[in-house]
């Protein structure tokens, strides 16, 4: 947001109880449509998520909108910028789950695991004690992690859940279980992932707060464990340390982020 013609990114999401979120679909959309944002929401019975873009005065009147939602008063949101507009419309959508985990009896406002700040992260994840997981699809960590992390080859995060139990004693392996720290792009499917170790007996699980774009936007490069850029899902691809925008584009065959002047392995 160096620029003031920039406009102002929101990632949010909120775990919640929401007996009614049909009900929620059209104030929430026509807030949108008053402010002139673009960008997708998704509402469900737990909660609301999804990345949004504006001016800044329209964003700031939208979450606030969201922030009167039951249960939404602490809203997690992770703000960065963009030159042009990165959304081609408006969509707020009904769904199932906020992040879809399709594990029915996972809840993360019952039980997750330990928040870890970004300043605080680099001293868990260099410990030899600690395996660190990305929860993120493949496409997402083929352009950048944490050094060291494993990467579970998932083309959805659907594919978590019987990921981890089919690796579980590789991972873990029969003594004393060692720490797991788990990360994603904003937070959001590591509430889900770590509720679902949590679920499964794991007792050590830590997260990244605020997820790959808070330790972006708070630690310096210098000090920085993160290697390549973070892929994000809309026009600007891929971020880089301080949110900056990077020079990948997406590949129209596949859906993969390309560097620039790279050719993409799908040929």
């Amino acid at each position: 947001m160096d620029s003031p013609a920039a406009l102002t990114v929101a990632a949010l999401y909120r775990f919640a109880r929401f007996d009614d979120p049909a009900a929620l679909r059209a104030p929430l959309l026509e807030a949108c449509e008053a402010a002139a944002i673009k960008g997708t929401l998704l509402l469900a019975r737990e909660g609301v998520n999804g990345t949004i873009a504006g001016s800044a005065e329209g964003i700031a009147r939208v979450l606030d909108h969201i922030r009167a939602l039951p249960g939404c008063a602490d809203l997690d949101v992770k703000y960065s910028s963009a030159e042009t507009m990165p959304f081609g419309r408006l969509k707020v959508r009904l769904k199932r789950e906020i992040v879809t985990m399709g594990e029915p009896d996972i809840d993360p406002l019952a039980s997750v695991g330990t928040y870890v700040a970004p300043h605080d992260w680099n001293a868990l994840i260099s410990d030899p004690e600690t395996i660190v997981i990305d929860t993120r699809n493949d496409y997402e960590v083929a352009i950048g992690t944490f050094a060291g992390a494993i990467n579970p080859q998932t083309r959805s995060f659907r594919e978590f859940p019987a990921w981890f139990r089919a690796e579980r004693e590789r991972l873990l392996g029969k003594g004393k279980a060692p720490k797991v720290a788990m990360f994603c792009t904003g937070g959001i499917r590591c509430e889900k992932s770590t509720a679902f170790l949590k679920s499964e007996g794991v007792e050590e699980v830590y997260h990244l707060k605020g997820g790959i774009l808070r330790y972006l936007e708070d630690v310096p490069a210098e000090q920085s464990l993160w290697q390549g850029e973070c892929f994000v899902f809309d026009e600007r691809v891929a971020l880089g340390h301080g949110l900056t925008t990077s020079e990948h584009t997406l590949c129209k065959s596949c859906g993969r982020a390309v560097a620039a002047g790279k050719e993409c392995p799908c040929g």
